[in-house]
């Protein structure tokens, strides 16, 4: 997926997301006027091709747009213009080390079990539509041979979406890098087992979104807490912490070392 680099501190260069870029020129065409109030935006596929993005990037962009008013979804019709200024954008900082990693998963279960609560009291068919199309494009990436990073990504921001609160998807969106490189990890820790590790992380969405189709939001948070658990277990209790740390990259060792 193509991204943007911008140099950090420490000389280590930062990987922006291109759905970063996408939102941003979005919401700029709208500041500017050249996609008006009321006007209705070009469809998923449209804009994947005008940006180069996929569809889960472009789906992503798109979510963190209607979480902050600036566009609207109407049933059957499509996105429309609400023309209002984006909220700004909020960073967090790069996984350093082995204790950065536990705690950012125990970060994850917190707001992800409770996004997945709202998504399972407030969902509408339209949210329910979109966790679900996530669900099938990480299966279609998958079984093409792809690693379904993205779209594993992309169904987390759906069930943010779904819970009709903007902080969560700002949250999720503005945690993305260290959401894909959790993934990234994961996967690599498995590459002797992709395909139960594959299989693992589909039933577990899968739980989780038939809890939020069903309207059941205790099931959804346990659903979604039980997910990020196990994630966190196939890393931690899988090569052992001193494999994770001499193989781990970007310089991922314990206490930062």
């Amino acid at each position: 997926m193509a991204t943007a680099s911008s140099a950090s501190r420490g000389g280590v260069r930062e990987r922006r997301p291109l759905s970063d870029r996408l939102y941003a020129e979005i919401s700029q065409l709208i500041v500017s006027g050249v996609l008006p109030h009321g006007s209705k935006l070009p469809t998923e596929a449209a804009l994947s091709d005008r940006f180069r993005a996929s569809r889960p990037v472009v789906r992503e962009a798109l979510a963190r747009l209607r979480a902050n008013g600036v566009i609207e979804s109407r049933q059957g019709s499509g996105s429309y213009v609400r023309r209002r200024v984006p909220a700004p954008e909020i960073r967090f900082a790069p996984l350093g080390s082995i204790d950065d990693l536990a705690r950012w998963y125990d970060f994850r279960i917190v707001i992800e079990s409770e996004a997945a609560y709202l998504a399972a009291r407030d969902r509408d068919a339209a949210a329910v539509a979109r966790i679900r199309a996530a669900l099938r494009d990480f299966d279609r990436e998958v079984a093409g041979g792809g690693t379904g990073d993205d779209n594993d990504f992309a169904f987390h921001m759906a069930v943010a979406e779904a819970s009709r609160n903007a902080f969560f998807v700002e949250t999720m969106a503005s945690v993305r890098n260290q959401v894909l490189f959790s993934i990234s990890l994961s996967r690599s820790l498995y590459w002797r087992r992709p395909a139960g590790r594959t299989r693992s992380v589909a039933a577990e969405h899968r739980a989780v979104f038939e809890a939020i189709r069903d309207g059941d939001p205790d099931r959804a948070r346990a659903a979604m807490r039980r997910h990020i658990s196990n994630v966190r277990k196939r890393i931690f209790a899988g090569p052992g912490l001193d494999a994770v740390a001499l193989d781990a990259p970007a310089g991922l060792r314990k206490g930062g070392q």
